[in-house]
């Protein structure tokens, strides 16, 4: 993750490469990806499109001090495809370098291109000894 600038750009275009895919398929085999910082960008736009498609109000992922990584959606109390260890680790970098939240909490705004429309999602982040989590919601 050496271009930090661009990140933010790289899960727009992503999000415009998976539009036509069912994002939920796509995001259940993320974990098998060899590129853990570029599967995170990819997990990221592909959960903008879900929450996008499905009218999910937010999307948590949380990683415990173990390393394990569950991913929950909020708008059927239901648990999302895990992106795996190694690509979770990588979703709270690509996200604090994207949004600029530094510390061990903070709230961001991010704006959000899809195909001929935008939307502003509001990101938390929140880093905790047992666990860290990032919240996206949606409007």
């Amino acid at each position: 993750m050496k271009d930090n600038e661009n990140l933010h750009l790289k899960v727009q275009e992503l999000c415009d490469c998976f539009a036509n895919t069912d994002p939920l398929k796509e995001m259940s085999e993320i974990k098998n990806d060899e590129n853990a910082p570029e599967a995170a960008l990819k997990w990221l736009a592909l959960t903008a499109l879900h929450g996008i498609n499905s009218n999910a109000k937010k999307i948590t992922v949380k990683q415990a001090a173990d390393g394990g990584v569950t991913v929950t959606a909020e708008y059927r109390d239901t648990e999302l495809p895990s992106p795996g260890q190694g690509v979770g680790g990588h979703i709270f970098e690509a996200v604090k370098a994207i949004t600029h939240i530094e510390g061990e909490k903070g709230k961001s705004k991010l704006a959000m291109g899809v195909r001929d429309s935008s939307l502003d999602l509001d990101i938390s982040v929140k880093n905790k000894k047992e666990y860290k989590k990032i919240s996206i919601k949606f409007p």
